[in-house]
């Protein structure tokens, strides 16, 4: 080979090797924007697990799910939604709070996040949580079968205050949010239940479904599709203002006199507390454009579900004062740590 081809050949090497590297590094460096304006092109590069601590069916599964739909174009990875029941929640809490601290375990939070410790149930607390957004909340609603003999909150009421123990409430679990919810139901109506723990609100309106139970005091959410086709029968909401699914149905002060301490759940997403906070920013952006998707929106009013969007602080400040208000009632009703246990 001549020097003029030696010449060419090592300029064509050279450049082929330059290439080779920009390219190289370009791939493993470069930004990348595949949907929705991400700042860090490293993440996400698997797919996401999304922990729901309550059983399929539920009004936190049903929320989860529909999320997961409308937030998937925003993502570059897909999202997979994965049921931890068990302890009334506390399971898929643990399994989240645990998760390595990359973004790839989101956890659907709970209010039981915020009453379990106070019982005993639960060896955390929301502090082991980066709180990404709030994107729901509900009330409590007073249900029983269609073919029950109350027709009304006073019936209702009069009959357990007149048979104490005999009507059997059914909750999502001991220490849940629904097992709160009618242990204060109780103390305000003077009445007493024999409560009935499942793992999650949808078996437990199963259970009324089948006469296992008297009545569940879940959210609207939870019992519409029966109540729509007549199965089950909405009593009163459980709080101190109507259901926007159900503005007819009167609430315990406007049907009896009697308030109440308790004022719905609700849910949200975080990731366990050391997740970079430019992870939470780009899961917080896709999921904030998910909760706005009309369809999301539409699928949220279907199912009766309540759209209460907020940010990471406003939630975190939401998360400390619920914190703080059931370290306080949950003492007050008999259950707290050394008294916690199935009533």
């Amino acid at each position: 080979m001549n020097r003029r081809l030696r010449r060419t050949a090592g300029i064509i090497i050279t450049a082929g090797l330059v290439i080779g590297l920009i390219t190289f590094f370009a791939g493993r460096w470069s930004p990348v924007f595949p949907f929705s304006g991400q700042a860090d092109g490293h993440y996400p590069q698997k797919p996401i697990t999304l922990v729901v601590p309550y059983a399929v069916g539920g009004g936190t599964d049903i929320t989860a799910r529909a999320l997961v739909e409308a937030t998937q174009p925003y993502l570059s990875q897909p999202i997979h939604v994965v049921n931890r029941t068990g302890g009334g929640g506390a399971i898929g809490l643990m399994e989240g709070a645990g998760a390595k601290p990359d973004g790839y375990t989101v956890t659907y939070l709970v209010a039981e996040l915020t009453t379990l410790p106070h019982m005993g149930l639960l060896p955390m607390d929301y502090r082991q949580f980066k709180p990404i957004m709030q994107t729901n909340s509900d009330p409590s609603a007073i249900t029983v079968r269609a073919d029950a003999p109350w027709k009304t909150a006073e019936q209702f009421l009069t009959y357990a205050r007149t048979h104490p123990g005999e009507l059997r409430m059914g909750n999502a679990g001991t220490g849940s949010i629904w097992h709160l919810a009618a242990a204060m139901l109780e103390r305000s109506a003077h009445v007493t239940f024999t409560h009935i723990p499942y793992e999650g609100a949808g078996p437990a309106v199963s259970a009324l479904d089948s006469g296992f139970v008297d009545a569940v005091p879940v959210s609207p959410a939870e019992v519409k599709q029966d109540v729509d086709i007549g199965k089950l029968r909405i009593l009163f909401i459980n709080g101190n203002e109507r259901s926007q699914v159900f503005p007819q149905i009167p609430t315990l002060q406007e049907a009896t006199g009697y308030t109440t301490d308790f004022n719905g759940t609700w849910r949200g997403l975080a990731v366990p507390q050391d997740t970079p906070d430019e992870i939470v920013h780009i899961l917080a952006d896709a999921f904030t454009r998910g909760t706005g998707e009309p369809a999301f929106r539409e699928q949220m009013a279907d199912a009766g579900l309540g759209l209460r969007v907020r940010s990471s602080d406003e939630w975190e400040q939401q998360l400390r004062q619920s914190h703080e208000r059931y370290a306080r009632l949950i003492p007050e009703l008999g259950l707290s740590r050394n008294e916690a246990g199935q009533p």
